[in-house]
């Protein structure tokens, strides 16, 4: 499994998003180019001391990203306020590719068009979306449940 940032907007976002996939055990993609400078204090701030423990990989763009994924890769899975089907609906697999997009226009057309799957987390009405984080948050759980990939050791710490 891991999470790929389409040009992401808000460094407190990402440095919370690498934080929680430094505690999942699952591998990042920031495609580029950021909205801010990669190395803003406040990236820091969000993701701690915990970005040291994330496997990141960082692509210069949406086409160095797919020239560096492997022929095998996994699906590339979006998570859209667009999506057809809701993620607990959705079987997801242990090589899948969650992609996010940017916090202030998620993703253009043809990321829409190669993904393999869309997915959304279901709001109650009149309600437009979640923190880009916290979508993270909820659909990479569910699909490290769903795939048996949860860290073994629970605990609160």
């Amino acid at each position: 499994m891991r999470v790929a940032l389409y040009e992401p907007d808000i460094p407190q976002n990402t440095g919370s998003i690498l934080r929680l996939a430094a505690c999942l055990g699952v591998a990042v993609d920031v495609i580029g180019p950021c909205g801010f400078v990669w190395d803003d204090r406040r990236l820091r701030r969000a993701g701690m001391d915990y970005l040291e423990g994330v496997d990141l990989t960082r692509h210069a763009s949406w086409d160095a990203f797919l020239a560096r994924r492997p022929a095998a890769a996994g699906r590339l899975v979006l998570l859209t306020t667009r999506a057809p089907v809701g993620h607990v609906e959705f079987m997801f697999r242990a090589d899948d590719t969650l992609i996010l997009g940017r916090e202030s226009a998620g993703v253009p057309e043809h990321v829409h068009r190669a993904a393999d799957a869309a997915v959304g987390v279901p709001l109650v009405p009149g309600m437009r979306s979640l923190n880009v984080a916290l979508a993270a948050a909820i659909v990479l759980g569910e699909a490290l449940r769903q795939t048996g990939q949860l860290p073994a050791e629970a605990g609160t710490r």
